[in-house]
């Protein structure tokens, strides 16, 4: 059995960054327990050159097949953390018309384009740049990754956690406090507490909606924003589909592209062959944008329904909407005290949205008790 102060369940922003703020604080006996290969979570940028991702060498020409944008017009705290690590934005391209596509009897309409405000803002190497760049601060024999943790225990007055390798093998963890880095209804869904939770909490995690779980994005990427020279935006809506809403994904002196959130059920997309899918993007974009659409160089989609790491069986039914953020601790019980939900959907701020991460941990790290000779002000 392995000891450590505190263990963090998943390394997406949200556990990335809980260990960042705790080493900060001089507080080093932490372990971070991620189920995937890499750290990230849902946050995967890849280039289309050599599909580097988020947790590897790093690229400035990349595209995020998770999240994309930040408003520093009012997600201030997280604007903050991405000055303070030294990462540059851009904002997002919006000038010109959009393109609407309302019937299939009818073709599709040119229509005068708008400007979102405040804007919305993109990262140089796209929002992976973040989750290198906090993972280049912490101790990386604290990061234990192809680790799924599938059950804790309350044992007296701690907690033992056991993780598993891709092959079955168990590793236990002894620590005092837990921080649940995950979406809460997936919390529910992979993880054994003994003894249980108590059942109104348990409820109202296995109710809250993984952000953008059902859903998967498009990306068709050009050598040139050729939709420019036409005077479009790049943005596009549509009631035919497959995509129903497009964007210019193009990276200032890089490639260029444009991507869509596929309208498809979840439920749907997984009888259909992938390449019937690109394939009904490519013949959207001719529609939309002109032959030229038809002709990427490298196309990505990433399904998110499909991550089992991410999505349950309850988020393929629905699409996700922002609720209400449930309690991320128990109020009674022999969880009390001692278990943090931090993920993003436990923000009563940014519930879901990248922002909501950074809200999420900062909320959570209050709770925390320490021992005073152990914090180390920063």
């Amino acid at each position: 059995m392995r000891k450590a102060r505190i263990a963090i369940i998943g390394a997406g922003l949200s556990g990335l960054y809980a260990a960042y703020v705790l080493q900060r604080k001089g507080v080093m006996d932490y372990v971070l327990l991620e189920a995937r290969e890499a750290p990230g979570g849902r946050i995967v940028s890849v280039s289309p050159s050599s599909e580097l991702t988020a947790g590897q060498p790093g690229t400035s020409g990349r595209f995020d097949l998770g999240p994309s944008w930040f408003w520093p017009g009012y997600q201030r705290q997280l604007d903050q953390v991405v000055q303070e690590l030294g990462l540059r934005r851009y904002e997002q391209y919006e000038i010109g018309d959009m393109i609407m596509e309302r019937s299939r009897d009818l073709p599709p309409t040119r229509t005068r384009g708008y400007v979102n405000s405040p804007s919305s803002m993109r990262l140089v190497g796209g929002m992976g740049a973040l989750i290198d760049a906090l993972y280049s601060h912490l101790d990386k024999t604290r990061v234990c990754t192809a680790q799924t943790v599938r059950k804790v225990q309350r044992i007296g007055h701690g907690i033992e956690v056991e993780s598993a390798d891709a092959e079955g093998q168990i590793t236990t963890w002894n620590v005092d406090q837990l921080l649940l880095a995950m979406p809460p209804r997936l919390v529910q869904a992979t993880i054994d507490f003994s003894p249980p939770l108590p059942s109104t909490l348990s409820r109202s995690w296995e109710a809250t909606a993984t952000w953008m779980a059902p859903h998967a994005k498009y990306f068709a990427i050009f050598d040139t924003p050729f939709w420019r020279e036409q005077g479009l935006s790049g943005k596009g809506r549509s009631s035919v589909g497959p995509l129903v809403e497009i964007h210019d994904a193009s990276i200032p002196q890089g490639s260029a592209g444009l991507f869509g959130f596929l309208g498809v059920p979840a439920t749907l997309r997984k009888a259909l062959p992938e390449s019937d899918l690109r394939s009904l993007c490519r013949a959207q974009l001719i529609r939309m944008f002109g032959p030229q659409a038809g002709t990427p160089k490298t196309e990505f989609l990433k399904d998110w329904a499909a991550e089992r790491f991410t999505s349950t069986s309850a988020d393929l039914a629905i699409t996700s909407q922002q609720g209400e953020a449930p309690s991320p601790i128990a109020d009674f019980g022999p969880w009390r005290d001692c278990m943090i939900g931090v993920g993003s959907e436990w923000s009563p701020q940014f519930p879901g949205y990248v922002a909501g991460a950074i809200d999420a941990v900062s909320r959570g790290l209050l709770r925390l008790t320490f021992d005073q000779n152990e914090v180390v002000q920063p």
